[in-house]
């Protein structure tokens, strides 16, 4: 008789999970619920009258031969045209032996990454470069403090008991005060000095003033066997032709044709166990009436938060623990505009001259704003009407149930016409053609609050013998996209080997080197 597998969320980590657990064995009938009535989390890719949104920006890119892989078998990049191809208009085919109908938009295109700080109404690279551009935009009074305040740094570290403490000891503290700071307290809704330093540990890695002394080097005198790039610097990555969802929407479609269930718009609500602490079911509630599965294990990528707040029995301090994590939620604004009053100064060539950027990172102090991205420059085939429209995603970092959730389309719409005049990214508010709003709740798990005894948690979590938590909610841990696959790469190793060690898990990305050329078979 088979077992039962239960996953619960369609996102990167669910989807790979059930993926990988139909594909390896044929033990399990596996059952996917996701809340929503979309594919991919918050990688899905939403379609506005023939305009993509990419939900975030989500980079192709990874050191994890098995993820390289994964992407590939389902969309195939042997034969794609570049991203530079498709953009200036050369003489493409789609595969060596012309193009294939049933697997014509099935490709990865490969581009170069382009993503700068917009500070004082000036670019600059992003991460800080040491580029003579850098020193002119910042003026002679900023370059004489920077260069002393990061001599300080090095002279007198910090004991990094906060993200402040991280980004000083690394950078010093003026460049800290100018490109960390505010957009830091604005992601996060709080200051960096009251976050723990793990997220830096997690998130920036080995990125520092010396890390990219190294990689300016490293490129005057290359050496591409051996050379190591830090993430943050990597210059090229993979990139869906229709956004990120493409991948998750195609992965969806294998799991159903190796006999797996997807039951969208299903939330759980309650997760049973029994007295030997194993999970024995789930209930979901689907158009107001719920229904109860049973199952042999489950793996869940919803928020521990609710995940433990819907579980029976659960010891008061873990409980108390998982209720108090913070998580940042945001919101993406889609506008469609005539034109972009900025101008592309670089040498990067793009269609109708706007500049290159994949994204922006919003530090100007008078808006709100945090970022925009340019689903232009992601991939061509993310706007309708490419030669005549700019297609922008402007991100902002809020709290579900404040003022800027709680306002309707038109008025948050009014609000963001304001900050693209005011930091000139528009001339006027004319030039906006339509706009669409995304809301996407717990998109960011938070380092501070009871974040301090996460320990405890993952420890009564990974004691309930036939539960494993996976991906970026799963484990409230700020995961990139392939992290995200690895912890479920690593259940299904579990379940399969029969092993009750989980810390293969929850040890994804937490060492400081990132898997370098690491895989497993």
């Amino acid at each position: 008789m088979a077992k039962t597998a239960i996953v619960i969320g369609a996102g990167p980590a669910g989807l790979t999970a059930a993926y990988e657990l139909l594909k390896q064995s044929d033990e399990y009938e596996v059952t996917v619920l996701e809340e929503s009535g979309d594919i991919g989390g918050i990688s899905k890719t939403v379609n506005y009258k023939g305009n993509r949104m990419d939900m975030g920006g989500h980079r192709f890119f990874s050191k994890i031969p098995e993820v390289n892989a994964w992407w590939e078998s389902l969309l195939p990049m042997q034969g794609a045209p570049s991203y530079d191809d498709i953009l200036l208009g050369r003489d493409v085919t789609l595969s060596d032996n012309g193009p294939d109908p049933e697997r014509e938009d099935r490709v990865m295109l490969t581009r170069g990454r382009v993503s700068r700080i917009y500070f004082d109404k000036k670019f600059f690279d992003y991460p800080i470069s040491l580029k003579w551009e850098t020193f002119m935009n910042m003026g002679l009074k900023n370059d004489i403090v920077v260069v002393f305040s990061y001599l300080k740094s090095v002279v007198f570290k910090r004991e990094e008991r906060s993200l402040e403490d991280f980004y000083i000891n690394r950078f010093g503290k003026k460049l800290y005060s100018m490109f960390f700071e505010h957009y830091t307290e604005n992601l996060w809704g709080r200051h960096p000095r009251e976050i723990d330093a793990s997220w830096g540990a997690q998130r920036v890695k080995g990125l520092s003033v010396v890390a990219i002394i190294r990689d300016m080097l490293s490129k005057l005198f290359p050496n591409k066997k051996n050379r190591r790039v830090e993430t943050s610097l990597i210059e090229e990555f993979k990139y869906p032709k229709l956004g990120p969802g493409q991948l998750w929407e195609t992965a969806a479609c294998e799991i159903l044709k190796m006999g797996g269930r997807i039951l969208k718009n299903s939330r759980v609500v309650r997760i049973h166990k029994n007295e030997h602490d194993a999970v024995t079911g789930v209930t979901y509630e689907s158009d107001g009436v719920e229904h109860t599965l049973e199952c042999d294990v489950l793996l869940s990528s919803m928020p521990i938060k609710d995940l433990v707040e819907g579980m029976n029995d659960v010891p008061e301090k873990e409980r108390e623990i998982a209720s108090g994590l913070p998580y940042r939620d945001y919101i993406t604004l889609g506008v469609l505009v005539k034109r972009l009053a900025l101008t592309n100064k670089t040498k990067r060539k793009t269609v109708s001259g706007i500049i290159p950027d994949n994204w922006v990172y919003v530090h100007d102090r008078s808006v709100t704003m945090g970022r925009f991205q340019i689903y232009n420059n992601w991939s061509p085939y993310m706007v309708k009407d490419l030669e005549n429209t700019v297609w922008i995603g402007l991100e902002y970092f809020v709290t579900e149930g404040d003022e800027y959730w709680n306002m309707s389309e038109d008025g948050f719409a009014e609000l963001a016409k304001r900050e693209m005049v005011a930091i000139g990214l528009i001339e006027s508010a004319d030039d906006v053609i339509d706009y669409h709003r995304e809301r996407v709740k717990k998109a960011y798990p938070a380092y501070f609050d009871s974040y301090s005894e996460m320990d405890k948690l993952v420890k009564y979590l990974s004691g309930i013998k036939n539960l494993y938590c996976i991906g970026r909610n799963g484990q409230h841990r700020y995961n990139n996209l392939d992290h995200s696959m690895c912890t479920s790469f690593e259940a299904v190793r579990c379940i399969l080997s029969g092993s009750d060690d989980k810390s293969g898990i929850w040890s994804v990305n937490t060492e400081k080197e990132y898997h370098e050329a690491k895989t497993k078979g």
